[in-house]
């Protein structure tokens, strides 16, 4: 079982998901040459932001179709203000304008992020504390109170001039700021931690939030499932 993950962000993505896929599917092992691969391996590449990553799908696709070893193409990215619907749908209409062709026996997976990576993070209940000091996170809070209500739900307000992916990782990061840590694109610290990844499955388990979360943990399920059973 070999995998291409295409990923949306230059720093997040490069570094969460592989650390989920040591937890999820520990029978994977990273390589960092995409003709690397044997058996049992993934690639990640960054297609640095939306739209630039459509300009590297094709680039990766033929990748894939040169070495003839890779049994899934993975791309994740942000829906951001868009529906997840939409973020497929723009994908394969791009795929199908530029007559990307993805070797058959190949298996094409799009998971999108609703908002952002940091709305899934927002999920972690364990992290938000009930009384804050904080004055901005207090508004946040009022505006949306992420811990019972789902974030993927979450838009911004009407006052803040950034999308809804900004606004949800600046509410992270006063989250982060409550309990005196940080939390930056560069520096993930605490979320990239195993304890923190159980705790945004405990949250889907227990109120069904966050699912397009479900759907890749869902789709890491399968894969070891496929593996085991090979």
């Amino acid at each position: 079982m070999n995998l291409y993950f295409l990923v949306e962000g230059k720093r997040t993505e490069k570094k969460v998901y592989p650390k989920w896929l040591e937890i999820l599917v520990p029978e994977l092992q990273k390589v960092t040459d995409y003709q690397a691969i044997s058996t049992n391996n993934y690639y990640v590449f960054s297609g640095n932001g939306f739209p630039s990553l459509l300009k590297h799908l094709q680039k990766s696709v033929e990748d894939i179709n040169e070495t003839g070893n890779y049994d899934y193409l993975v791309i994740c990215l942000d829906a951001d203000e868009q529906s997840i619907e939409n973020c497929r749908k723009e994908i394969l209409d791009f795929m199908n304008q530029e007559n990307i062709s993805l070797n058959p026996k190949t298996k094409f997976e799009i998971i999108v992020q609703n908002k952002c990576l940091e709305t899934w993070f927002l999920g972690n209940a364990k992290i938000f504390k009930n009384n804050p000091e904080n004055e901005n996170l207090k508004k946040h809070i009022d505006f949306y109170n992420v811990q019972k209500n789902d974030p993927e739900l979450m838009g911004k307000p009407a006052d803040f001039e950034g999308s809804p992916s900004i606004f949800h990782a600046a509410y992270l990061q006063e989250i982060f700021a409550e309990r005196k840590m940080s939390y930056s694109k560069k520096n993930l610290h605490e979320v990239i931690e195993p304890y923190f990844l159980q705790e945004l499955i405990k949250r889907n388990q227990k109120t069904g939030h966050i699912e397009s979360f479900k759907y890749f943990i869902d789709f890491c399920a399968e894969i070891r499932k496929q593996i085991i059973i090979s």
